[in-house]
């Protein structure tokens, strides 16, 4: 049986015709906001990955084996081992195939490969450096609805040796332009990691349970509070430091509510009160500015699981469906240089994910003008001599940016017909003999039910530009 990997699908030509129509947009806003666009490789070194994205991140990630006969060297080498050393043990068994045959992933994000290219190429780039990337990626996640391994990001970066939180609303701006684009209003939650620094150290949570804080305190949306103050006191956070802070994490008023709140709770707190004033900075000028199909929203909860991120984050998330998994996200990663030997550069992003985005607008049905077809005109096959006559009409067309087929054969006419029909090609054209002898050219709108003939190419291509 015939199956493909867990976490994988086929894309038809109808899909791809939505998702090619979803990265041109996404394409086109990109490099309106004066981002160029570059690619790296599929494969990174484990060293380049390893460390920038928590545990579960290190976890999830697909590592290779080496190629060629690596593999069975190194388990001959290992079964001597064994054969000599009786003390090896099982855990040692894991670390030595880990060690001796994989040192290359799959990447697992755009980010990080980012990152180690601006430090390899940084005499070579013109700070500040805006680039995108459209490419896959991969995670051994457990495969369900919207969670692929193997999925597309769409990811738009800034990082100089400066820093302004007008990077921050500009990629907010761009995802305003983004979805306007797709007509799909969407919601951002933004905050701030300082401010959650700051929450910690209000609530007297020490600092080597930084991680595991935020890394359950992502989960408040998903599972309630109580499960997250269930994992969190499990980690070793106590009830009452988690009691200090959990107030601010079910706050549901407006910005200015929430800011007088945490003003006051962040007082003696200098981090905590250097990510309010970020936040407050960029609110107050988005709001001066305006947004069309996104709403704004400070989310205190929002933690994003990475390791990486320094600052703002954001996520994305349907405006009419907001219980749907998140479609973007991104924030500030200010020291993700700093782990390849760069120091004082500093970087802010916004990652889209292609897939869940095609699922969240199949949902919404927001396809309905998306052409899933590319071809426009179908030539009817009647024979060489015909063909070899029709075809500079063929090119003139194609040339003209009008998507032209001919059929390969000239079969029945009904049967050419019909897959015109079939594949929602609107306009046939017939050129026989009789349309030879009078020089003319025969064309027939499926849509319509009308046949009209013409005297000359242009006139044909008028009559379909208009239609078209």
């Amino acid at each position: 049986m015939i199956n493909l990997p867990k976490g994988t699908r086929d894309y038809s030509s109808i899909d791809m015709s939505k998702r090619n129509y979803l990265i041109q947009t996404i394409r086109t806003q990109f490099e309106l906001f004066g981002f160029d666009s570059i690619e790296t490789p599929s494969i990174e070194n484990i060293s380049t990955l390893v460390g920038k994205y928590g545990e579960e991140g290190d976890s999830l990630m697909f590592k290779l084996l080496h190629s060629g006969n690596f593999l069975k060297k190194r388990i001959l080498d290992f079964l001597k081992k064994i054969k000599n050393n009786r003390e090896i043990v099982v855990n040692n068994v894991e670390k030595c195939f880990i060690e001796h045959m994989s040192n290359k992933a799959l990447r697992y994000d755009l980010t990080v490969p980012f990152v180690r290219y601006v430090v390899m190429h940084k005499n070579e780039i013109i700070f500040p450096f805006k680039r995108y990337q459209i490419q896959p990626v991969w995670r051994a996640d457990k495969p369900q609805k919207g969670r692929l391994r193997e999925f597309y990001q769409c990811d738009a970066d800034m990082i100089s040796y400066s820093w302004s939180l007008w990077e921050e609303i500009e990629l907010i701006q761009l995802c305003d332009e983004i979805f306007t684009k797709l007509n799909f209003p969407i919601i951002i939650y933004i905050n701030h990691r300082d401010i959650l620094r700051g929450l910690v150290e209000i609530a007297g949570i020490k600092n080597n349970l930084w991680k595991d804080f935020t890394t359950s305190l992502d989960k408040w949306n998903k599972i309630g509070r109580d499960l997250v103050k269930k994992e969190m006191l499990s980690k070793g956070i106590t009830s009452l430091s988690f009691d200090k802070v959990a107030f601010f994490f079910d706050m549901k008023e407006n910005f200015y509510h929430k800011e007088k709140h945490l003003t006051i709770a962040l007082q003696n707190s200098e981090i905590g009160k250097k990510g309010l004033r970020d936040l407050s900075f960029i609110y107050r000028n988005i709001k001066n500015i305006s947004l069309q199909k996104t709403k704004l929203e400070w989310n205190i909860s929002l933690a994003r699981g990475m390791n990486y991120y320094t600052g703002t984050i954001l996520e994305i998330v349907p405006f009419y469906n907001k219980n749907f998994i998140s479609i973007g996200g991104g924030g500030r990663y200010d020291q993700l240089a700093h782990s390849f030997g760069l120091n004082n550069i500093y970087g802010v992003g916004i990652s889209l994910g292609l897939d869940r985005i095609y699922l969240a607008m199949e949902h919404e049905n927001l396809f309905q003008t998306v052409s899933n077809y590319p071809s426009k005109v179908l030539f009817i096959n009647f024979g060489n001599e015909e063909v070899l006559y029709a075809y500079k009409i063929i090119k003139f067309l194609r040339k003209k940016g009008i998507s032209t087929q001919l059929y390969p054969n000239a079969e029945k006419i009904g049967k050419q017909f019909r897959y015109a029909n079939d594949n929602n090609i609107q306009f046939v054209i017939s050129i026989g003999k009789n349309e030879i002898n009078k020089n003319k050219i025969r064309m027939k709108d499926l849509q319509k039910r009308t046949e009209k003939e013409y005297d000359n190419i242009n006139n044909v291509v008028n009559q379909l530009t208009k239609k078209l």
